[in-house]
């Protein structure tokens, strides 16, 4: 009987775990609360795909919170025609939406 107990006390365990583990941690500020973690997670992005030198070249980078979304783009020297390395990024999940360079 004692065995029985104690694996359905294990199951209980099990089940509760699953379910908190699937529901995630959900912050109210979302996962993305900042500009500053924004745009870390855009420039992790970013070097892989463009290049080190290139996104070093493009900094510094901002972001702008539209509704859910951050917008996060790099600089270009003053005078510099061009585009920058972009990124939208989901506040509430971090998702990476999109990711291009303008011209």
């Amino acid at each position: 009987m004692a065995s029985i107990l104690r694996g359905l006390a294990l199951i209980s365990f099990l089940t509760a775990l699953t379910a908190s583990a699937a529901s995630g941690v959900s912050p109210k500020e979302g996962l993305v609360p900042d500009a500053e973690t924004a745009v870390s997670i855009a420039v992790a992005v970013f070097k892989p795909i463009f290049g080190e030198q290139k996104i070093k070249s493009q900094q510094p980078f901002k972001a702008e919170l539209k509704g859910e979304i951050w917008h996060v783009y790099g600089s270009l020297p003053q005078g510099w025609l061009g585009g920058t390395a972009e990124a939208h990024i989901s506040r509430k999940d971090g998702r990476v939406i999109r990711v291009w360079h303008g011209r």
